[in-house]
């Protein structure tokens, strides 16, 4: 596969992604939050399956084979996954699409910093002001008059931490089994499992309501968690990290176009600096250690 052609899957990912937010906004129906995210990543991890089970045959054959620690790590992987999206969720009905697709994107600084409080990891400096101007960005998007941030922003604030230390741990276990696919369809069927028995206990969900949020079920399932994950795992084994990195962060402008085109949500000019400095931010802070370790010597 071709640069190029990787590039092409990795925006198509960045699109499916960025577009998920207007259905997982307006195709819930009456399902509750936990509910409908259990049964959108329990269809995920169907989609995934096959490839996870063609990998972990190779994988138990050919390199490693999976320690009972290494279970705990990946179930530790799908509750904070789970506990991330339904945050997400609950945040998005109540915000606009176009400001959880950006507020979402604020775990991208707070996964170094995350990783050099807890694992001793060092960050580059950049990673500092990209904090602080993430945070600026993020009042600015809030509104002219003060801090006057939808609810909704909150909840989805709330799911960076999560989204951030979802990041770290799916590195962790994905380099220590060197199985990919099987961590992303080991953590979807526990996010989707727990989100069931959870939501069934907490929101009551009867049939009908799954029957009426069924096509947004299947598209974020199908797509969203099956299909893009699985692209994003392909292309990037043939393109560098730098450019993964900006073409997977404009998901949060697609995010704000699908906004406009489908719920006619639109950004002031105001906002959308704000909107514009988060998304800088996210860039600089995974293009710029890029750029130092490729510095050519002089």
């Amino acid at each position: 596969m071709s640069r190029i052609q990787a590039n092409l899957l990795l925006t198509l990912a960045a699109v499916i992604w960025g577009s998920a937010f207007v259905v997982q906004q307006i195709g819930t129906g009456n399902l509750g939050t936990i509910s409908f995210t259990g049964a959108r990543f329990l269809l995920g991890a169907f989609v995934v399956l096959p490839f996870a089970i063609r990998q972990f045959r190779r994988v138990e054959r050919e390199e490693r084979s999976m320690e009972r620690r290494d279970w705990y790590g990946l179930v530790a992987t799908g509750l904070v996954l789970c506990t991330a999206a339904v945050l997400q969720q609950h945040g998005i009905l109540r915000t606009t699409v176009a400001n959880a697709g950006f507020l979402t994107a604020l775990y991208v600084p707070m996964v170094p910093i995350i990783g050099l409080i807890f694992l001793r990891r060092r960050v580059h400096w950049f990673v500092w002001p990209a904090s602080i101007g993430c945070f600026i960005g993020t009042y600015i998007m809030s509104g002219t008059q003060g801090l006057d941030i939808h609810i909704g922003d909150l909840w989805v604030i709330s799911s960076t931490l999560f989204w951030a230390v979802h990041v770290l741990l799916v590195g962790i276990m994905a380099s220590r089994t060197r199985a990919p696919l099987v961590v992303a369809t080991s953590q979807f069927l526990v996010c989707g499992i727990v989100g069931l028995i959870v939501g069934f206990f907490v929101e009551h969900p009867v049939l009908a309501d799954f029957l009426g949020a069924f096509y947004g079920i299947c598209y974020v399932g199908i797509f969203s968690v099956g299909m893009a994950f699985t692209l994003q795992v392909v292309g990037q084994r043939f393109t560098p990290a730098a450019d993964a990195a900006i073409i997977l962060s404009s998901e949060t402008v697609f995010a704000a176009l699908a906004g406009f085109v489908f719920l006619d949500e639109r950004l002031s000019a105001v906002r959308l600096l704000g909107a514009a400095l988060i998304l800088f931010n996210i860039v600089a802070v995974e293009v710029l250690p890029m750029l130092r370790k490729t510095r050519p010597l002089s």
